[in-house]
């Protein structure tokens, strides 16, 4: 019986980071980045076309990125957001992003969180969610289950003090899934088998 398991970036993404910015001064460079790191992941194998970063809405400073690692880990939870979250957590010493109250936290994410990352985004700490879109258009274009997520799923980030701005870059983010949905990528909701492929 496993006692443990282990998530790293995949390698391609280890190899980026030395040559990624260390401040990205605004949100629409930041979500760039998101829709770039997403736009290589799936092609790379790693997983589907989904990436998130950490930083300091203040500073510009990138404190950490994340791609979906869900084929090339064989663990469902390794969705960008958690692992950028996870990621953020671990650099800074804990499980709350906003224990910091100089700090401006923000997660960048280009789409709205399933309801799985909806959770670990609520509970993270973080201050700012920033998603490229948030419509029907993701599961449209790419045939993944987001889950049965509320109407009011803004609201609820708002009234627990995380700040919401959707509509970032979000036209890169529908392109990054419509070369997904059109490359016959194995869609992996958990229906039983081997999962679905989008027929052309």
């Amino acid at each position: 019986m496993k006692t443990a398991v282990s998530l790293t970036l995949p390698a391609w993404l280890v190899d980026e980071l030395p040559g990624l910015p260390t401040r990205l001064d605004t949100v629409e460079q930041r979500m760039a980045l998101v829709n770039t790191l997403a736009a290589r992941n799936h092609v790379e194998g790693n997983g589907g076309p989904f990436a998130a970063l950490v930083a300091d809405r203040q500073t510009g400073e990138l404190v950490s990125v994340g791609v979906n690692v869900v084929l090339s880990t064989g663990l469902a939870a390794a969705h960008a957001e958690f692992m950028a979250l996870s990621l953020a957590q671990a650099e800074l010493g804990g499980w709350d992003l906003g224990a910091d109250r100089d700090r401006q936290l923000e997660l960048v994410v280009n789409w709205r969180p399933c309801v799985m990352c909806y959770g670990s985004t609520l509970w993270s700490g973080i201050r700012h969610l920033v998603v490229a879109g948030s419509g029907p258009e993701l599961e449209q274009l790419t045939g993944f289950d987001e889950g049965p997520m509320r109407a009011d799923w803004a609201e609820q980030f708002e009234s627990r003090g995380i700040s919401v701005t959707q509509g970032v870059g979000r036209e890169d983010a529908l392109a990054v899934f419509a070369a997904y949905g059109a490359s016959n990528a194995l869609i992996y909701n958990a229906r039983g088998g081997d999962g679905v492929v989008i027929p052309q």
